[in-house]
């Protein structure tokens, strides 16, 4: 940088409605394409926890996945509050304004500006089996409590992922879980309730089921 010229200032990006002391929930992901099944994941943690809010986080690309294909950040914003459709879920890309890729960095910037509100990360428990492949995922369940909301054909599954059974000591009872919001990490809730078969993978095939070609 040249003498005299402005420093220029890290992204301060506006988030969604939050405050001290209210119980957010954070559900991240590409959201490509969003569905019923996330706003109903998201229903069943603000009704078993207490949220005040949940916030779907609509990342620019996922570190695991190939997202060669993957549709505008803007236009993937845009479904998202379609499918929401709730005063109380804030759908936010603000991840891009930041330059976070990790969940781990997202959580850490949220603790950091805005440090008494009551953040919760939910996941659904199809993710939980990968979730020992994330990028310092150690870390994230040290950051804030976790929710893990039960999806079908995940149950078994997720009980018996890497991370449940390394966490299995701060696994809370799911009869406590409006308690989660207020636990001190690493905490996390097994949640069971409504569940939509609907997934991300399966409707995009049905958007393009023609099978690959070879280039």
């Amino acid at each position: 940088m040249s003498e005299g010229q402005p420093r220029q200032r890290a992204p301060f990006p506006v988030l969604p409605p939050h405050g001290p002391g209210l119980a957010i929930g954070l559900f991240g992901g590409s959201f490509n394409p969003p569905h019923e099944g996330h706003r109903l994941a998201s229903l069943v943690a603000m009704k078993r926890m207490g949220l005040d809010r949940v916030w779907w986080i609509v990342t620019p690309g996922n570190p695991l996945k190939d997202n060669a294909c993957l549709p505008p950040l803007t236009e993937r914003i845009a479904a998202a509050k379609a499918v929401a459709d709730h005063p109380r879920i804030d759908v936010t890309g603000f991840e891009a304004a930041i330059g976070t890729r990790f969940t781990y960095d997202t959580l850490a910037y949220l603790r950091r500006r805005c440090p008494r509100t009551r953040f919760v990360w939910i996941m659904g428990a199809d993710n939980l089996g990968t979730f020992h492949r994330w990028q310092n995922w150690r870390g994230i369940a040290a950051l804030m409590p976790m929710a893990v909301v039960d999806r079908p054909g995940a149950t078994i599954k997720a009980a018996r992922a890497p991370a449940a059974v390394a966490l299995q000591h701060v696994r809370m009872s799911e009869r406590c879980a409006r308690a989660l919001p207020s636990a001190p990490p690493p905490t996390w809730v097994f949640l069971h309730g409504p569940r939509s078969a609907q997934s991300s993978t399966a409707l995009r095939a049905q958007a393009d089921p023609s099978p690959p070609t070879m280039d």
